[in-house]
């Protein structure tokens, strides 16, 4: 059963992420499914720290912006989601391809949220775990 409370599609989070960090750093949505999100990041030389590797800051990005982007769509309109906190452990270096990351609920709950985001290699190694945890604010009157 879906856990999205507002209608989501991958052309909607495209248009969201648009002239923010999400495009800058070349961040493409790929799906949607009843509980779950994916998107993806290059590595390139946009995205990687000096040592050729992608930058861990990058990665963060790619899970938060999964782990809001779910938040926001799991709450009925008009409500609020914040981060309160995320948490990542680097695994595995990624020195090219892509990674690609999938964003799953552990918790939708009246004030607060929280989603694990992996994120894998195009082998599908894993190199980051990530957990985000969200505040919900709700609606104004």
């Amino acid at each position: 059963m879906p856990i999205w409370k507002q209608d989501l599609s991958v052309e909607q989070l495209r248009r969201i992420g648009e002239n923010t960090a999400v495009s800058h750093l070349g961040i493409e949505f790929l799906e949607v499914g009843e509980d779950w999100l994916s998107a993806r990041v290059p590595v390139n030389r946009q995205t990687c720290q000096p040592y050729g590797l992608l930058h861990g800051g990058v990665s963060v990005v790619l899970a938060e912006t999964l782990g809001s982007c779910g938040a926001a769509f799991a709450v009925p309109e008009g409500t609020k989601v914040v981060g309160l906190d995320i948490n990542a452990n680097h695994l595995r270096g990624v020195s090219e391809g892509w990674v690609t990351g999938v964003a799953r609920a552990v918790h939708v709950g009246r004030s607060t949220q929280v989603w694990q985001i992996d994120l894998r290699d195009d082998a599908g190694k894993l190199c980051c775990v990530a957990r985000l945890t969200m505040a919900v604010l709700p609606a104004k009157d």
